[in-house]
């Protein structure tokens, strides 16, 4: 399984939101840069990168730090938060980054990502962001009526490879993940599952490898010393 050190991104610093509430920040860093190059020099073997200003915008405000990012860390990056259009896709890849998410737009534009896996492949994954086992979009801030499991046989029909599972009311919350519907995830297709929300100890990270998860995405718990990276890599060893 691979651990993917977050690294989300608002107004140029390094942040973490708790439930992904822009009322509720924490700066952690004002160089994102530096933040990318500590996790890989630790030992992490990807990044997940995540635009908030795109995320609620649709604009990539945040695209030349994540380039920056791309050219200087040796370790392949992922990157989400507004990307809505082929171009941006493009940019991205087109600068070094490994792999684009498409969020809010695998569900309000369903030519755009056909037309973005048709073109691009395994370089495309989708974000599944969820509350209560609704699909939510435009940064959280509005709830679908559309159930996550649903969502997930649409994108295996399109051919997603990789999906970003996120349980909400768990993200920023250090009291792990939702181990439950991970799994259901997992089950249901042939895609790719990484993990996202409330995994921030060493049995968590066990817990998730042991359900054979792609990925998890450890932010928080890192950013607040409650686990080191080194001893969550000892564990998918």
């Amino acid at each position: 399984m691979i651990l993917f050190p977050a690294i989300d991104i608002r107004n140029g610093n390094c942040v973490r939101l708790r439930q992904g509430d822009y009322n509720n920040e924490k700066i952690y860093s004002g160089s994102p840069v530096a933040m990318a190059k500590k996790w890989a020099e630790r030992g992490a073997e990807w990044l997940h990168i995540v635009d908030l200003d795109g995320a609620k915008t649709g604009l990539s405000s945040n695209a030349s730090v994540i380039k920056q990012i791309a050219d200087e860390v040796s370790v392949p990056i992922q990157v989400g938060g507004g990307i809505r259009q082929l171009e941006t896709v493009k940019d991205y890849l087109d600068s070094g980054v490994a792999r684009v998410i498409v969020g809010t737009a695998a569900l309000k534009d369903t030519v755009f990502l056909k037309e973005a896996v048709s073109t691009f492949g395994d370089k495309i994954a989708v974000s599944i962001d969820a509350r209560d086992g609704y699909v939510a979009t435009d940064g959280w801030m509005d709830a679908s009526n559309l159930k996550a499991l649903d969502l997930l046989r649409q994108l295996e029909n399109i051919g997603v490879q990789t999906i970003i599972y996120t349980d909400i009311l768990k993200d920023g919350m250090l009291k792990g993940p939702n181990v439950e519907e991970l799994e259901t995830m997992n089950k249901a297709s042939e895609i790719k599952v990484i993990a996202s929300g409330g995994v921030s100890t060493a049995a968590d990270v066990r817990n998730l490898a042991a359900l054979n998860m792609y990925g998890a995405i450890i932010g928080k718990a890192l950013y607040e010393e409650k686990t080191s990276l080194e001893e969550l890599l000892e564990v998918t060893q």
